[in-house]
């Protein structure tokens, strides 16, 4: 069919794709460029996120009842806004 030189290209097709993608995507630079800063926009930020998870039933009880307390807080804040004065 393709003779050896066919081989040849396949081979070294097969060898040097995955290399230079490695080369390519394992800079830390690009990483540093593009990863990351779609990583920021993708996952929120620590401040953002429950560093410590309760483990205890009153703790959950707890977390549950103060979710539950700032939920509240800002439906009553959003409906206030909502039937606020109206020219």
């Amino acid at each position: 069919m393709g003779g050896p030189n066919l081989e040849i290209f396949k081979f070294s097709l097969y060898l040097f794709v995955p290399i230079v993608a490695l080369v390519h995507f394992g800079d830390p630079e690009w990483y540093r460029d593009t990863v990351v800063p779609y990583r920021n926009k993708l996952f929120p930020s620590l401040d953002r996120t429950i560093q410590h998870i309760p483990t205890d039933q009153s703790g959950i009880r707890e977390e549950i009842a103060r979710i539950k307390a700032e939920r509240l807080a800002k439906r009553v804040q959003r409906e206030a806004e909502d039937n606020g004065p109206k020219p």
